[in-house]
């Protein structure tokens, strides 16, 4: 019989400052020297993420934890042991960040990540949650190329915008998606589209996968930032296993557009998500008012229509 592998709870804390964030170099000695990873460590017992990260980061770093929010919290196999790792974002600290334990330091982007040598398995699916940002915006679903145009400045900087037209033909779909292009990234936003794949490469915009469409699919489009609806744990481990950059989850909260709907709650969102390398928008009742709540169910943020428009 195989030895059970022991369960190690861990905080990790990603301080971030002028739009670059903190690696350290592991040091000679320990575990996996030399390999690259956010700081932290293990959380002891009768201990929080927060305590854990503020006696870490001091112990570590040498700095004050000031500000700080949940980013990501995922499992990760390793041969010997399973780590659940507890990812929180910092962008308030005390202190100059230095090696207390003469281990390397690097500021890097969260772009420079991915190609970053010799990092552990666990940086990549944090690096993916800090390329995302913490809005998804959905377009309603009968609005016009005008109506669009007019309100896309008063979308949050960054955001996703998924084009969703549903009483659209491909051909119309396509047309008006070649129209706002231009004035999306104009705006700094990120275009998401969700018909043929060929559309979105055509215009260097997302894929968004409706459940009905991630069900179907065996692996995901080459070459695509590629999201999808959810409303099952199934369907958010297959958007997982196909590797999409992310998930959107709901209803969270009761809805007039779908009163049959039972709300998923906090709480069940949390646990839904908690074992997946897989950031995951809150959707359904909710909006930026609610981002402080999402962040604490550790969902990438929130996703909707009416909050927005």
């Amino acid at each position: 019989m195989d030895a059970i592998k022991p369960v190690l709870a861990v905080a990790c804390g990603v301080l971030v400052r002028g739009g670059r964030v903190l690696l350290a170099q592991r040091p000679a000695g320990k575990v996996a020297a030399g390999y690259w990873e956010f700081p932290g460590g293990k959380i002891e017992p009768g201990e929080t993420t927060r305590q854990a990260l503020e006696r870490e980061l001091h112990e570590e770093l040498g700095v004050e934890v000031r500000a700080a929010r949940p980013l990501i919290r995922f499992r990760h196999e390793y041969t010997n042991r399973t780590v659940l790792l507890d990812t929180w974002l910092i962008d308030g600290f005390d202190g100059e960040p230095h090696g207390r334990e003469e281990q390397a330091l690097a500021w890097v982007t969260a772009e420079e990540l991915a190609a970053h040598p010799q990092v552990l398995p666990t940086v990549l699916p944090i690096a993916g949650a800090l390329r995302l940002p913490a809005d998804y915006v959905f377009t309603p679903a009968d609005a016009g190329g005008d109506f669009l145009l007019e309100r896309l400045p008063r979308l949050p900087a960054g955001a996703l915008l998924r084009l969703r037209l549903p009483g659209l033909g491909d051909e119309a779909y396509a047309a008006l998606a070649r129209r706002l292009a231009p004035a999306v990234r104009g705006q700094g936003l990120r275009l998401v589209l969700d018909r043929d794949p060929a559309l979105s490469a055509e215009l260097g915009a997302g894929w968004h996968a409706t459940s009905a469409v991630l069900a179907a699919l065996e692996r995901r489009p080459e070459g695509l930032e590629c999201h999808a609806s959810c409303h099952a744990p199934e369907e958010l481990q297959h958007a997982a296993q196909l590797g999409f950059a992310s998930a959107v989850l709901g209803p969270v909260r009761a809805t007039a557009t779908h009163p049959d709907a039972a709300p998923l709650g906090w709480e069940r969102f949390a646990e839904w998500t908690a074992p997946l390398q897989l950031p995951v928008y809150a959707l359904g009742g909710v909006g930026p008012a609610q981002k402080d709540e999402a962040f604490a169910a550790y969902a990438q943020g929130v996703a909707g229509i009416t909050a927005y428009w």
